[in-house]
């Protein structure tokens, strides 16, 4: 496929009828970024090399060329002072059909092919995409990798374009790279939001389009119903209010009547995709690929075996996992991967499908962020992300108070189907805030036929815990 790419340049806005009133608006400042600009475009280019095989990009020059026009219109209403002449910014549709896109740092940027589909006009797919514009532009994605344990730029991409995607596609991306990257900065601050929310106001001003068209796309996405939420709002989490100050931030900008809505080019887009086959949903995508990879035989899948798995051990090993917690699991079980690898198993129980690695006896331990600040609330929001790559995961019927690392916590036991065996499984939840906000979880997962050996081993692995902060 040959995508159109091209870097920013310097075009300050010339039309009267989109000058900013200065004084009405809302600040928005970039937050502090320990990598380069430069940075976030390796970054982006490896994550878009992996998206682009893992995900059913669309090789359809109507498509990309529609949304690539938006996307000029709109890089061109960046503001001066957060403009980099080194970002490379691609606009890619993706033959999926969930009201869904993200942009990944640097510029490369991918839209459902759902978003057009289901836009009202031109306004709302513009709308999004200045949203996740902004993200790019306020380099959003390298600030929260800022804020953690710091790793080479080649270790985070995959994590960082995980993170950003979210659901069971970001799982994918974002394997065979420290697992505590992934699991810390799973989505983007409400504080984020907002911001992208504000400047993506503006920035549709600029080129041309009514910023309310944002906030209604934002109404019409919530509408969407589906296993666990609507992906985009789950991995892009409402700061509170956002339709009403949205269209406050509209009044501050002074929008020309004429702005671009419902445009031929809108129009002939839809129009084309409506001639084409029905867009897949990224699980019928997903079980599509996994399927084709077992049956190839030379795809590198490397399932759990079938053999009997050993019980855990009554002996334990501790881990010292950097500066976030230590914990003591059964000496036959394994750390695995690398680094800061918070996956622990025996041997036979571990394999990767599909390229995602995958387990059916053991424990995951992580830590992700969370704006609520209210336990039940914060394991409820981890629960719903689980579900998103674990539709067949069960919602819990009630939570027990435990004790996790000193601090309070919630414990309930929830059923799956496993991808690995088909059979039912459970996994044990165990969650606890800590010092800064975030929500600490601990992922015990056997065999619903084998959990009595299990559960008090999980107990025990909780109970080792002692939390770094």
């Amino acid at each position: 496929m040959s995508r159109v790419r091209w870097k920013s340049t310097f075009v300050a806005a010339s039309l009267a009828a989109f000058v900013v009133s200065a004084s009405a608006q809302t600040p928005v400042s970039a937050p502090k970024n320990k990598y380069s600009p430069a940075d976030d475009v390796k970054l982006g280019q490896e994550a878009a090399q992996q998206v682009e095989k893992e995900l059913p990009v669309m090789h359809d020059d109507a498509i990309n060329g529609y949304l690539n026009s938006i996307g000029r219109r709109l890089v061109e209403g960046i503001p001066p002072e957060f403009r980099h002449p080194e970002f490379r910014y691609s606009f890619t549709g993706v033959n999926l059909k969930e009201i869904n896109a993200f942009a990944l740092p640097g510029g490369p940027m991918f839209i459902n092919r759902g978003m057009i589909e289901k836009a009202h006009n031109e306004g709302e797919v513009a709308g999004v995409m200045a949203h996740e514009l902004s993200h790019v532009a306020l380099r959003h994605g390298t600030a929260q990798q800022t804020k953690a344990t710091p790793y080479a730029i080649g270790q985070i991409a995959g994590q960082i374009a995980g993170a950003i995607i979210g659901g069971r596609t970001g799982a994918i991306i974002g394997q065979g790279t420290p697992a505590l990257i992934g699991t810390y900065f799973m989505k983007f601050s409400r504080e984020y939001e907002k911001q992208a929310d504000i400047l993506g106001s503006r920035i549709m001003a600029d080129a041309g389009y009514d910023p309310r068209d944002m906030a209604n796309v934002f109404k019409t996405i919530e509408q969407e119903s589906g296993p666990g939420g609507p992906q985009w709002m789950s991995d892009h989490p409402n700061p509170g209010n956002r339709y009403e100050y949205i269209n406050q931030e509209a009044k501050a900008l002074r929008v020309t009547s004429n702005v671009r809505r419902v445009t031929p080019e809108f129009q002939q887009a839809q129009a084309h995709l409506r001639g084409m086959a029905p867009a897949p949903s990224s699980e019928e995508v997903a079980r599509n690929k996994n399927a084709g990879r077992t049956t190839g035989g030379s795809t590198g899948d490397v399932r759990p075996s079938n053999a009997t798995i050993p019980r855990p051990d009554t002996r334990f090993t501790q881990y010292n996992e950097g500066n976030l917690f230590r914990v003591s699991v059964p000496s036959n079980w394994k750390e695995l991967g690398s680094n800061n690898s918070v996956t622990f198993a025996p041997d036979g129980a571990y394999g990767t499908i599909g390229g995602q690695s995958i387990f059916t006896h053991g424990a995951e331990i992580g830590v992700t962020r969370n704006e609520s600040h209210d336990l039940q609330t914060a394991t409820g929001e981890l629960i719903q992300s689980l579900q998103q790559s674990n539709p067949r995961l069960s919602r819990p019927s009630g939570f027990d108070r435990t004790s996790l690392g000193g601090r309070q916590a919630l414990h309930t036991i929830l059923s799956n189907i496993s991808d690995a065996t088909g059979g039912e499984e459970r996994i044990d939840v165990t969650t606890s805030l800590m010092s800064d906000g975030s929500l600490f979880y601990v992922l015990g997962v056997a065999p619903a036929n084998e959990f009595s050996n299990y559960g008090n081993t999980f107990t025990k692995v909780v109970r080792s815990i002692q939390l770094a902060k």
